[in-house]
C-alpha cells in the first residue's frame, strides 16, 4: 500500500485526534515559553518533552512547528529546536511591526466599525477594569484573568477591521511581546494607571479620532520596550 493510500484510508476520527493531540502540545508548550519554564535560548528536545506531557513524539514535534510558524520556537535544522531568545533587538523589531499592523487594523476597525464594534470595546474595557478595581494585586501579567482581559481588550480595538490575517497576526505579535510584558508588569505597582491609560485610549478609538488613535495606540504599544528596557529614548521610533 502507498503512503498516500494509507493517509486516504485514516478515519476522520483518527485525523482529529491526531490534530487534537499536537494542538494540545503546541497548547501546553507556548502556555509553559511565556510562563518561562523553558527558557529563552533553552532547547527543546521532542523525546523529552513527550515525557514531560506524556504525549506522542510525533504530536509534540508537530505542535513545536506550529510555535516556529508563531515566532517561539526556532528550528535547529536536524538539530532539533529551541526557544526564541529574548533582547531588546527583538523587541524593538516586534514592536515596530506591531505599530505597522495594530494601526492598519485600528485605522480600519474606525472606519467600518458600527454600534456591535463600539459596544465590545465598552464591554471589554468594563471587565479589565472592574478585575483591577476588584483584585489589584493578582492583576498582572501571568495570572490568567489578567491576561485574557488585557488580550480581549486589545483584540477588541480591532475587531472590525475585516481582515482575518491582520487579526491573526495580531495574535501571533502579541504572544511574542507577552514575555516582555512579563517584565514590564513587575515594575508597574498602580492598578489605577492601567485602567487610565486604557480606558483614555479607548475614548479616543470610539470617538474615531483617527491619527489622534493611531498616536496613542503607538505610544501605548512602545510603552513596554520604554519600560523594560528603562529608555525613555525608546529606539523604535528613531
Amino acid at each position: 500500500m502507498t503512503p498516500a493510500a494509507a493517509t486516504s484510508q485514516r478515519s476522520p476520527s483518527a485525523l482529529d485526534v491526531g490534530d487534537t493531540l499536537s494542538e494540545r502540545a503546541a497548547s501546553l508548550i507556548e502556555r509553559d515559553i511565556i510562563a518561562g519554564l523553558w527558557p529563552p535560548g533553552g532547547r527543546l528536545g521532542v523525546h523529552a518533552l513527550s515525557a514531560h506531557y506524556a504525549i506522542g513524539a510525533t504530536p509534540i514535534r508537530e505542535g513545536v512547528s506550529r510555535l516556529v510558524a508563531r515566532g517561539l520556537v526556532l528550528a535547529l535544522g536536524q538539530r532539533g529546536f529551541r526557544v526564541a531568545d529574548i533582547s531588546r533587538a527583538d523587541l524593538e523589531d516586534i514592536t515596530r511591526v506591531r505599530i505597522l499592523v495594530e494601526t492598519e487594523a485600528l485605522r480600519a476597525a474606525m472606519r467600518d466599525g458600527d454600534d456591535i464594534w463600539e459596544a465590545g470595546i465598552v464591554a471589554a474595557l468594563h471587565r479589565f477594569r472592574a478585575c483591577l478595581e476588584r483584585a489589584p494585586p493578582t492583576m498582572h501579567e501571568g495570572a490568567p484573568e489578567f491576561d485574557a482581559l488585557h488580550k480581549s481588550f486589545h483584540t477588541a480595538l480591532i475587531a472590525a477591521c475585516g481582515s482575518d490575517r491582520l487579526l491573526r497576526l495580531h495574535e501571533d505579535l502579541y504572544l511574542q511581546a507577552y514575555r516582555y510584558r512579563r517584565v514590564m508588569m513587575r515594575r508597574i505597582e498602580s492598578a489605577d494607571w492601567l485602567a487610565r491609560e486604557h480606558g483614555e485610549l479607548a475614548d479616543i478609538v470610539i470617538a474615531r479620532r483617527g491619527d489622534a488613535a493611531v498616536e496613542r495606540l503607538t505610544n501605548h504599544l512602545r510603552s513596554t520596550l520604554a519600560v523594560v528596557y528603562d529608555d525613555s529614548r525608546n529606539a523604535v521610533g528613531a
